[in-house]
C-alpha cells in the first residue's frame, strides 16, 4: 500500500510504515542523515513520536524528521541520538 507524503513545517514528509502515531507531533528535530537507523522504540520515551522520511523545502537536504508529543523526549532524542 503506497503511503501519501504531505507537505508541513517546511518539508515534505513520508510516514515511516513502522509508525505507530502517523501524526505530526508538535515537538520535532530534522536529522540530515536519511540512512541512520532511528528505532524510537530503544529510546524509550515518555510520550507519542513518529518518524518521517523527509526533505526540506529551503534547500533540498534529505534526511529525517523525528516528532514528539512531550518537549521532554525532544530533548531526550537530542541527547542520545548518534548517526550510525
Amino acid at each position: 500500500m503506497a503511503t501519501q507524503a504531505f507537505t508541513a513545517h517546511g518539508y515534505t514528509l513520508y510516514p515511516s510504515p513502522r509508525n505507530e502515531h502517523r501524526i505530526m507531533f508538535e515537538h520535532h528535530v530534522f536529522v540530515p542523515h536519511p540512512y541512520a537507523l532511528i528505532d524510537l522504540p530503544s529510546f524509550a520515551l515518555a510520550g507519542r513520536s513518529s518518524l518521517f522520511a523527509a526533505c526540506r523545502l529551503s534547500d533540498g537536504k534529505m534526511g529525517q524528521l523525528v516528532s514528539f508529543e512531550l518537549e521532554v523526549d525532544l530533548a531526550h532524542f537530542e541527547t542520545h541520538f548518534t548517526p550510525d
